[in-house]
C-alpha cells in the first residue's frame, strides 16, 4: 500500500494542544528515522472539518456516525498499512484490556507524557472500568464505525480503541549508524539479555515472541531485515501489547556486530539439528545455561520457513533444544520460549532450588 504524503485529506493545518516537553522524549529520539509530529491532535479541528465547511461552524459534539469521516479512514489505514504507520508516527491499539495494561504500565514508571493521543468509544456506552482516569480526548462513535475501525464484524468485545503515539523505545537505525554509540540504543542501563529475531514475518510468532521476551524480563529485541512490524495488529494481540513495554532496535547485520562488540556479547542462534557438518551445535543444558549467566547474550533466532540465514549461521554459535520425541523441529514461538525461560538472566529461586 502506497504511504499517503499528507496527514488528513483535505482537512486543514491541525492545531497543536500542547508542545511536547522534550525532557519526556527517549534520548535517543534522533535515531528514529520515522517521522514525528511532536505535537498532539486536536479533534475538534477534525470534528469541525468533517462536520460543517462554514466559516461560523455550529458546536460539535465528538461524534462520528460515517464510516467515509477522514478521521476514520485516517485510523483505517494506520491499523492495516505499516508504512502508513510509520510515516505520521501513530497507531491503533484495539480493546479497553490492552489498552488499561498499557496506562498501568506508563503508571507504574511514573510516566506522566501518556503516549495515547485520544480514546475512540462506543456511543451510548460507558466508559470501560479503568479507563475514565486517562486524561486525553475522546470520540465516540457508532457501532458502524467501531468495526470498521477495529476490523471485526461485531463490537460485542471490542469497547474501546486507543489513538497513540509510536512508542520512543521503538528505534530504526540507518545504514550508516553501526559505529553509533551502542549503548543507548534500548535506552536502559542493562542489556544482558537481547533477543535477535532474523527475517520473522509471521505476525503471531512475532508477538508471541515479544511477549516471551518480557514474560522473562529480557532487556530488548532487536528486529533484523525481513521481520513483520511489530505494531501489526496481528501482532500486538498476540503479543498483549508488549511493543510498547520492551525496547525494540530494528537494525541490521553491522549494527548487530558492533553491539556485540561493544558488549563483548556472546551470540548464538537456535538451531533445529544437534549436530550440522557447518559448525558444532550445543545442546541446551541446565549447566551451559549457569555458565552463561553473567555473560551478556543476543539470542538469534530464524525464520519459520527457512530457518537461519546463512548469515546467522556464520556469525552466531549454535544451540539446539534436545528433544526425545520423533520431531525434527518446534515452532519458532515455542522455541523460543524455551531458550528464552533457560537462558534468563534473572532465574527464578524456585527454579534453582
Amino acid at each position: 500500500m502506497q504511504c499517503s504524503t499528507s496527514f488528513f485529506t483535505p482537512l486543514p493545518t491541525i492545531t497543536p494542544l500542547h508542545n511536547h516537553n522534550p525532557n519526556h522524549i527517549h534520548n535517543y529520539q534522533h535515531f528514529r528515522t520515522i517521522k514525528s509530529f511532536n505535537l498532539r491532535y486536536n479533534i475538534d479541528d477534525v470534528l469541525l472539518h468533517t462536520e460543517s465547511t462554514s466559516s461560523t461552524p455550529p458546536k460539535i459534539p465528538k461524534l462520528i456516525t460515517s464510516t467515509s469521516n477522514p478521521f476514520v479512514k485516517h485510523c483505517v489505514k494506520l491499523r492495516q498499512s505499516s508504512s502508513y504507520r510509520r510515516s505520521h508516527a501513530f497507531l491503533l491499539l484495539v480493546g479497553s484490556t490492552l489498552i488499561r495494561e498499557l496506562h498501568e504500565f506508563h503508571v507504574s514508571k511514573r510516566d506522566h507524557e501518556t503516549a495515547i493521543e485520544c480514546l475512540i468509544l462506543l456511543e451510548h456506552a460507558e466508559v470501560p472500568e479503568g479507563l475514565g482516569e486517562i486524561p486525553v480526548d475522546r470520540v465516540y462513535v457508532s457501532s458502524l464505525v467501531m468495526r470498521k475501525l477495529a476490523g471485526v464484524q461485531s463490537t460485542e468485545s471490542i469497547e474501546a480503541i486507543a489513538l497513540m503515539r509510536s512508542p520512543s523505545s521503538f528505534v530504526e537505525l540507518n545504514d550508516n549508524q553501526s559505529k553509533i554509540d551502542c549503548t543507548r540504543w534500548f535506552g536502559c542501563s542493562s542489556t544482558h539479555r537481547i533477543l535477535v529475531l532474523d527475517g520473522i514475518q509471521d505476525p503471531g510468532n512475532l508477538g508471541t515472541l515479544l511477549r516471551s521476551a518480557l514474560a522473562f524480563k529480557w532487556n530488548g529485541v532487536f528486529l533484523l531485515p525481513g521481520c513483520c512490524d511489530p505494531f501489526n495488529e496481528k501482532a500486538i494481540r498476540a503479543s498483549r501489547g508488549a511493543p510498547f513495554q520492551l525496547p525494540i532496535v530494528s537494525g541490521n547485520w553491522d549494527h548487530l556486530e558492533a553491539f556485540k562488540n561493544e558488549f563483548q556479547a556472546t551470540v548464538m542462534a537456535g538451531h533445529p539439528d544437534s549436530s550440522n557438518d557447518f559448525k558444532p551445535v550445543y545442546k541446551l543444558s541446565q549447566g551451559l545455561a549457569n555458565s552463561l549467566t553473567n555473560t551478556p547474550l543476543c539470542l538469534v533466532l530464524g525464520s519459520e520457513g527457512s530457518g537461519l540465514s546463512e548469515m546467522a549461521r556464520e556469525f552466531c554459535e549454535l544451540l539446539s533444544i534436545p528433544m526425545a520425541g520423533n520431531f525434527e523441529s518446534l515452532n519458532v514461538a515455542v522455541a523460543g520460549g524455551i531458550f528464552m525461560f533457560m537462558l534468563q538472566s534473572d532465574v527464578p529461586d524456585e527454579i534453582t532450588h
